[in-house]
């Protein structure tokens, strides 16, 4: 059952994918599809990355000397501030290391 339904999910990937990226194809998305399209990756790194920032050992960590939490309030500025990317996971990077190494 476990390997049918994995099967099932990726046939499912496949098929939403190849109609809207095959060029050939005459299937189009609408520009309010393409807008709230543009939110899923958002809130797919916010759930991806959330438990990370906030769990250590199944107990919620907002403590002062946790390096995600640093690096992770680094990089929300840095996003902001400057709107590169390159400088973005750079500043959040050093700060985590400087935090992993100080708390080590």
């Amino acid at each position: 059952m476990t390997m049918i339904t994995i099967l099932l999910l990726a046939l499912i990937t496949f098929t939403t994918r190849y109609l809207f990226l095959e060029g050939r194809l005459p299937i189009r998305m609408g520009a309010k599809a393409r807008q709230f399209l543009s939110y899923s990756g958002p809130a797919i790194l916010t759930a991806i990355c959330m438990p990370i920032i906030f769990i250590k050992d199944h107990h919620l960590n907002v403590a002062l000397n946790n390096p995600y939490l640093g690096a992770a309030i680094v990089a929300i500025i840095a996003a902001w501030k400057t709107g590169n990317i390159y400088w973005t996971v750079g500043l959040g990077m050093l700060v985590f290391l400087l935090y992993s190494g100080l708390s080590l």
